[in-house]
């Protein structure tokens, strides 16, 4: 029987954690893994030779730059999951936001600012949540996120964002949950495969400075939210940040790359949930 060979798109100078799980379990299920590192500047043509024997390729990269890999082995006939459609669409939190409206996905409330800065003061007056989060539409591991407890601090934290980086993105205002806890459910193949209480000892419940020590049980209610999202965004690996609200679950946001080391004794079982997935898509 022919050995399923695996494509995997990661952004790094050096192998993580992630990257040697992958190696190990790939090996003991007899699949070949073709690094793909889009921090290297590759040819068209060598690209080409990496991924002529790919079945399937698997974008575990959160990062801007790994999309431009996964959109040209797309056009070179490759199947990648998650599809560089999804990422630049769905990672999207403005758009994410209006999709869950649009499928009665409970979420924080949440306003597009404008780029003028007196319509934004009246935006943020007439929104009337302080304290406020103010985020950029685009951001991984918690970047361009911060909080507002008045009008002269939000205009101190959107003139940084639109400062730093190259880009002046679209910011978003969003009402601030107080919970202390964030939960992360990852989903692969529309099933919650593991679940993660999210600690952190400031007021930021993602990006590195996050830690995850305990799971907690899945509702009916919050099995209802995960086939909505299924539904409404048809990813197959993916993890989901949520809030508690009153008793109710709030969805903050989800991502296509999710990590899988929440607990490092799980890291190798939740790389060969995501193996098996990828061989049976592949077929």
């Amino acid at each position: 029987m022919k050995k399923i060979t695996i494509g995997y798109i990661f952004y790094e100078n050096r192998l993580r954690h992630d990257e040697k799980a992958f190696l190990k379990v790939a090996k003991k299920k007899g699949i070949n893994l073709v690094l793909i590192n889009a921090y290297k500047d590759l040819t068209e043509d060598e690209l080409k030779d990496k991924i002529k024997d790919c079945d399937i390729i698997f974008d575990n990269s959160a990062e801007n730059a790994s999309l431009e890999i996964a959109k040209t082995v797309e056009e070179l006939g490759k199947k990648v999951i998650e599809t560089s459609k999804s990422f630049y669409y769905d990672e999207d939190k403005w758009m994410f936001f209006i999709k869950c409206q649009k499928n009665k996905i409970p979420t924080p409330r949440t306003i597009l600012l404008s780029e003028n800065w007196k319509s934004i003061k009246k935006e943020i007056e007439d929104f009337g949540q302080w304290p406020v989060i103010l985020k950029r539409v685009e951001g991984t591991c918690g970047e361009y996120v911060d909080k507002a407890d008045n009008m002269r601090e939000a205009e101190k934290i959107i003139n940084r964002f639109w400062k730093k980086g190259s880009e002046r993105l679209p910011i978003i205002a969003q009402e601030f949950i107080k919970t202390g806890i964030c939960y992360r459910a990852t989903v692969i193949d529309g099933k919650i495969v593991q679940t993660a209480i999210k600690e952190s000892k400031g007021w930021k419940q993602s990006g590195i400075s996050v830690y995850s020590k305990k799971k907690f049980s899945v509702d009916k209610p919050l099995e209802e939210i995960i086939k909505r999202l299924n539904k409404a965004f048809k990813i197959d690996i993916y993890g989901v940040d949520l809030f508690r609200k009153d008793g109710k679950w709030i969805v903050l946001e989800i991502n296509s790359a999710p990590a899988f080391d929440f607990f490092p004794k799980e890291q190798d079982k939740m790389v060969g949930f995501v193996l098996n997935f990828l061989k049976k898509k592949a077929k």
